[in-house]
């Protein structure tokens, strides 16, 4: 009887947080356009695209459409779901769904594992940190994938002896290492260890290592040359040839049942290997498809082969720096290379600063949570609870099970603040500020910010400056870039014009109000913001607003009524500030002035009184909150925008006939008036695309209008509003199948992108065409919108399902 034999595909789906720590949100990333940001497009590339994966047949057609996370190992960030359940409820949800499948399929052991919750380096963090790690980790998971975790990931594979006690404390039963972190096997029973190397090791079984405690853990070293290929080496070009390199990986020498595994981040299946996941799905097939072999995952294969030999790994080894652990601290070589000539001596003094500042903050905590919280650190642990559902009902719970007493309001915005204080200390370790090259690129700033954040709160508890110590250690960090020589620079700059509080918050509102009407009840990000008072004022192209609002953070529960005003030039010229609310003579007596001052158009009057009494009142357009200052800018300068359109329009429109006149010839259009036909059928073209309903025949004509002119459409701008506007005609041809009005519209967009001066992506077209033909009843639309559907379908290259073909073949 031969050996068993299987194979599994871990992925670890991982993004740094990006959150704004003031805002519990993710704030517009301009780097990342066309999207928002960086998890929305690595999202829409990578971790929605694995939910939805396309299969193609021998002809190239689409054939399938498969969830991979069905069929592969994988663990997400904690952070990452939590950004999913607001962002991409439905890839959360299909996530969620893979794993319940795959438990099914393998006997109550799900694909999912998870993972230490803010991806700090285990070996290097203390104790402490590391036990609340794996709590929240494991929280995490139960929240969402209602059992509890057999595997967890460690951050960058990072191991230590007490991270793997710390997991086989909770209950953990395996981890994930890569080969070189393991120092030594030998078979279970036998007294004698073995010294091996990445290249000896045996990555086909699993092994056991003992702890200490008494406790022991399983572990899994992957296959080091094939997770290289995978991530290095193209080798997702070719499904089957992935599938290929897996199988080879089998040796009929060995004498146990065999694992063939590898771990890549999961990225790689779809954001840094364009269309990585198609391949995954075709690997994946074609494994299923031999005789003798399965897929499995780490929990399955344990269960029924659990392991024969012990091993030792490597103390502080991790999986993406050869020196160990020494890439989170140090100046050791391993680096991104975005700037080849970048040094890294700035890592151990970040490092440094953040302990520093990390056992102030638990100094801190320690004493002033004492009189709020039975335990201190044990509640810190079940805060969790609180993170993933910031519910009253849920912070009542908490409460009740762990305060001192009955708190009053006040105390239990001073509890919440101490935990988010913890939580900040925490997040300010990510592992990601330190794997790139220099201190002033986003990633740092990001582990920066939630230092400043816990900083800011340790300084709301004792009423002392808690950033300074801090800034003074950042200072003996050393920068690359002329602009931040230190870490003190990169606090100033770009650190600290983002600490925020609820005067800037106010201040935000107010300035958003200029612009549009907002309810009276309104959320602001993390901020509920409640309308006591509200007057606005408008004489010609000013306007002024000013009013009382009941801020409160939906995070800490810290609540404050705030008195703001701004006044609006017109154009991009604004004015304003807040402040907490002062007596009601002098809130009186101020609003009675600044309402005067407007009514005599006295601008210098307004902001005169808005400095003495907003300390300065400096709030304008360019100290908005980044989303709604892109917003706000586009809504101040459309008037600017219309009167040049209306130009642009009155200039071609005039001159049409000698354009086209002039392009029949062949000669070149002067340039003015090529400049106003370009704009004009650019523009004309960009609104009827964006459409919720595009008039395809108007957009076929503009695009013969533009030919005939000799008028170059921007091509990029023409693809991608054709890719949605594609998805979007299909979509409306599904609602109603037998609507031959939209039938005709769907010919026309698939004419339109048959005939697209570049290439367009039809991963979100071809998708909506299968839904459409999945859904489609064929018994319940003629023969004729049946066959036009198909053709359509064929049209994008998406197979005629077998069921709609053997109901009725075209004549």
């Amino acid at each position: 009887m031969t050996n068993p034999r299987a194979v599994c595909l871990h992925g670890h789906f991982y993004q740094p947080p990006r959150e704004n720590p003031w805002l519990e949100a993710i704030e517009m990333q301009l780097d990342a356009a066309p999207y928002h940001d960086w998890n929305e497009r690595i999202t829409d590339e990578c971790y929605r695209t694995n939910t939805v994966s396309r299969v193609l047949d021998s002809a190239g057609l689409l054939d399938r459409v498969v969830n991979n996370y069905e069929r592969i190992s994988f663990n997400f960030g904690p952070t990452l779901m939590s950004w999913f359940d607001i962002a991409s409820p439905e890839t959360a949800a299909a996530i969620v769904e893979a794993d319940r499948r795959s438990a099914e399929r393998f006997h109550g052991h799900g694909n999912a594992i998870a993972q230490c919750y803010s991806h700090l380096i285990m070996p290097l963090a203390n104790n402490r940190d590391r036990r609340t790690q794996v709590l929240w980790g494991i929280a995490d998971f139960q929240h969402r994938f209602g059992r509890m975790p057999e595997g967890m990931w460690l951050p960058e594979a990072a191991v230590c002896t007490d991270s793997l006690e710390a997991l086989a404390e909770h209950g953990i039963t395996f981890t994930i290492f890569a080969p070189r972190q393991a120092a030594a096997v030998r078979t279970i029973g036998h007294a004698d260890w073995r010294d091996v190397t990445e290249h000896t090791i045996d990555p086909s079984q699993p092994y056991r290592v003992p702890l200490p405690s008494g406790k022991h853990i399983d572990v899994f070293f992957y296959d080091g040359p094939i997770a290289q290929a995978v991530a290095f080496e193209h080798m997702l070009n070719d499904g089957r040839n992935f599938a290929g390199r897996l199988l080879g990986a089998f040796d009929d020498g060995r004498h146990h049942p065999e694992l063939v595994h590898v771990a890549t981040d999961g990225e790689t299946y779809g954001h840094h290997h364009r269309h990585g996941e198609m391949a995954l799905s075709a690997a994946l097939d074609h494994i299923e498809a031999q005789p003798n072999l399965s897929l499995t995952n780490y929990a399955a294969w344990l269960a029924e082969h659990p392991p024969t030999m012990e091993a030792r790994v490597h103390e502080d080894s991790s999986w993406s720096c050869v020196h160990g652990v020494e890439r989170w601290r140090s100046d050791c070589g391993c680096k991104a290379h975005r700037h080849p000539a970048d040094h890294q001596r700035w890592r151990e003094p970040l490092r440094l600063a953040l302990d520093r500042l990390r056992d102030r903050l638990a100094g801190v905590y320690t004493a002033a949570a004492a009189a709020l919280l039975k335990d201190p650190w044990a509640a810190r642990d079940a805060y969790i609870r609180v993170i993933l559902d910031r519910s009253e009902a849920s912070i009542d719970a908490f409460f009740a099970e762990h305060a001192t007493g009955e708190l009053s309001a006040d105390d239990r915005v001073r509890a919440l603040k101490l935990l988010e204080l913890q939580r900040h200390a925490m997040l300010m370790y990510t592992s990601c500020g330190w794997f790139f090259d220099d201190i002033a690129g986003i990633e740092t700033v990001q582990v920066i910010l939630y230092a400043a954040r816990a900083a800011q709160l340790a300084s709301d508890i004792t009423g002392d400056r808690f950033d300074r110590a801090f800034i003074a250690d950042l200072e003996k960090a050393p920068g690359n870039r002329a602009a931040y020589p230190t870490g003190k620079d990169v606090y100033e700059q770009l650190v600290q014009p983002s600490i925020l509080d609820l005067t800037d918050i106010a201040a935000h509102y107010a300035v958003d109000m200029i612009f549009r009407e907002i309810p009276k009840i309104d959320n602001v990000y993390c901020f509920r913001a409640e309308r006591l008072e509200h007057r606005r004022r408008r004489a010609g192209r000013s306007s002024m607003v000013l009013g009382r609002v009941r801020l409160t953070s939906r995070i800490t529960l810290e609540a404050r009524t705030m008195a703001y005003a701004v006044v609006h030039a017109g154009d991009h010229i604004i004015h304003g500030g807040a402040h907490p609310e002062p007596s009601d003579e002098t809130w009186r007596t101020l609003r009675q002035q600044l309402e005067d001052a407007f009514e005599q158009g006295d601008l210098a009057a307004i902001v005169s009184l808005m400095n003495d009494e907003f300390d300065g009142a400096n709030h304008s357009l360019r100290s908005l909150l980044r989303d709604a200052q892109h917003q706000i800018a586009e809504t101040v300068s459309t008037s600017a925008t219309e009167h040049a359109e209306h130009i642009y329009r009155d200039l071609h429109e005039q001159h049409q006939p000698l354009v086209r006149f002039l392009a029949g010839l062949g000669v070149p259009i002067p340039p003015a008036l090529a400049l106003a036909a370009r704009f004009v059928l650019n523009r004309q073209l960009e609104q009827e695309m964006t459409r919720d309903d595009p008039d395809i025949p108007t957009i076929s004509d503009l695009l013969r209008q533009a030919d005939r002119e000799g008028v170059k459409i921007h091509q990029p701008t023409l693809i991608y509003n054709l890719q949605l506007m594609l998805t979007r005609v299909i979509r409306r041809a599904a609602e109603h199948p037998g609507d031959h009005a939209r039938l005709d519209d769907l010919d026309g967009a698939v004419e339109l992108a048959r005939n697209a001066p570049g290439a367009i992506d039809l991963v979100s077209a071809q998708l909506a065409m299968h839904e459409l033909l999945e859904q489609l009843d064929p018994g319940a639309v003629p023969p004729v919108t049946l066959d036009r559907i198909t053709a359509a379908a064929s049209q994008l290259r998406v197979k005629r399902p077998e069921r709609l073909t053997q109901h009725h073949a075209p004549a």
